[in-house]
C-alpha cells in the first residue's frame, strides 16, 4: 500500500515519485514500498544499547519499506513520573526534585552515548530540558494545590514518551536515517476521559494524513510518542497504562498501514508465561478474537484495546522480540491459522 494516498492499493508505483515524474514528464516506475508502523516498548528503549538495537531494526526495515515509529518511555520512567506526581500532591518537593534530577541524568547519559554530533546532541538535550521543565511546572502546581487532578496526572505521567522520542529520532539521524520526533498530542484527538481516553478516529485520521504522510513523502521517518493524545481543546490525555500498543494500531488504522509490529521483550504471544513455564512456546498465528481474549484476560503482551482500531481494516499485527529480531513472532489476523494457506 502506498503511503501517499488514503486508499489501500497495491500499485507498483509510489504516488510521491509518480507525482514528481509527471512534473518532469519522465515517468519512472518505483518499487512498491509497504508502510509499517513499528512500536517499541519500554524495555526495548530501556537504555543506550537497547536504543542502538532499535535503531538498527528501524534502519534495516527502512531499506525496503516506509516506517512510522511509536515509542514508549524508557523502562521505569513512567513509574518515576507517577511517583513524582503523588509526592507533589503530598508536598514532598525535595523527593520530587530528586526524582526529576535522576531522570535528567539518565536521559543525558543515554544522549551522550548515542549521539556524537555536537549540534544535534545539544538540540536534543534542549528538548529534553524543556520536557523536564514542563514536569517541574506541573509538579509545582500540584504541590501548591495539594491535589493531584486527573488532568495533572495525565500531563506528568505522559512525559516519559516525550523524552524518549527525541532520543530515538536523534539516534536514527546519527545512523543516517532521516527522522523527526513528533508529539502524539498533535495527532491523536481523544475524548476528555483522563487515564483511559478514547480516540476520535475521524479527526485523528485527518491529522495523521496531513502530518505523517508529508514526512514520509519527504523520506523522513516519524518517531511518535506513544501513550498520549489530546482532547479537542488541547488538554493532554493518556490512553491507559501500556497504551503505546494502542497508539500504534491507532496510527496503523489512521494511515491504512500494511502492518503493525509491536516490538517487545518476548518472542510473541506465548502459550504460557516463559518466566514461569520453561515449556512455553510461541503461538505463530492468532485471530483478532483469540488475541483480544488473551489480552483482556490480563496477559501483558498487548494492551486490551490494541486490536480494536485495525480489525475492520484487516491490518495484521505482529508481536516480535526486539532482542531476537530474526524470530518471526506471532502474527494476528482476522482469521488466524484458519485463514493461512
Amino acid at each position: 500500500m502506498s503511503h501517499c494516498s488514503g486508499v489501500r492499493t497495491r500499485s507498483d508505483e509510489s504516488p510521491c515519485r509518480a507525482a514528481a515524474a509527471n512534473v518532469a514528464a519522465t515517468p519512472t516506475a518505483a518499487p512498491f514500498r509497504p508502510l509499517r508502523v513499528m512500536k517499541f516498548g519500554g524495555t526495548s528503549v530501556g537504555d543506550a544499547p537497547c536504543i542502538a538495537r532499535v535503531v538498527e531494526i528501524i534502519r534495516t526495515a527502512s531499506l525496503e519499506s516506509d516506517v512510522v515509529v511509536v515509542v514508549s518511555a524508557m523502562r521505569g520512567v513512567t513509574d518515576e513520573f507517577i511517583r513524582a506526581a503523588h509526592y507533589s500532591a503530598a508536598r514532598e518537593q525535595r523527593t520530587v526534585g530528586n526524582i526529576l534530577d535522576r531522570l535528567r541524568k539518565r536521559h543525558d547519559a543515554v544522549l551522550h552515548v548515542l549521539m556524537h554530533s555536537t549540534g544535534e546532541r545539544e538540540r536534543v538535550r534542549m528538548r529534553i530540558e524543556e520536557i523536564l521543565e514542563l514536569g517541574e511546572v506541573w509538579c509545582h502546581a500540584t504541590s501548591r494545590s495539594g491535589t493531584l487532578t486527573p488532568a495533572a496526572l495525565d500531563e506528568i505521567s505522559g512525559l516519559g514518551e516525550r523524552l524518549s522520542a527525541p532520543l530515538v529520532a536523534g539516534a536514527l539521524s546519527e545512523a543516517g536515517v532521516a527522522s523527526e520526533a513528533v508529539d502524539a498530542t498533535e495527532l491523536i484527538v481523544t475524548d476528555g476521559s483522563h487515564g483511559a481516553a478514547e480516540p476520535q478516529m475521524a479527526l485523528t485520521s485527518a491529522k495523521c494524513q496531513a502530518r505523517l504522510r508529508a514526512l514520509l513523502c519527504q523520506g523522513i521517518t516519524p518517531v511518535i510518542t506513544g501513550f498520549i493524545g489530546a482532547a479537542e481543546d488541547g488538554t493532554v490525555t493518556t490512553l491507559g497504562r501500556g497504551g503505546s500498543d494502542y497508539s500504534a494500531t491507532i496510527f496503523g488504522a489512521a494511515l491504512d498501514a500494511d502492518e503493525v509490529i509491536v516490538w517487545t521483550d518476548v518472542d510473541g504471544v506465548m502459550t504460557a508465561d516463559p518466566r514461569l513455564d520453561s515449556g512455553a512456546r510461541t503461538i505463530p498465528e492468532l485471530s483478532y478474537c483469540d488475541a483480544a481474549q488473551i489480552a483482556q484476560s490480563g496477559a501483558k503482551v498487548l494492551h486490551p484495546k490494541t486490536l480494536a482500531p485495525v480489525m475492520q481494516l484487516g491490518i495484521p499485527v505482529w508481536v516480535r522480540n526486539t532482542f531476537a529480531p530474526d524470530g518471526l513472532g506471532t502474527k494476528i489476523t482476522a482469521t488466524g491459522l484458519q485463514g493461512a494457506d
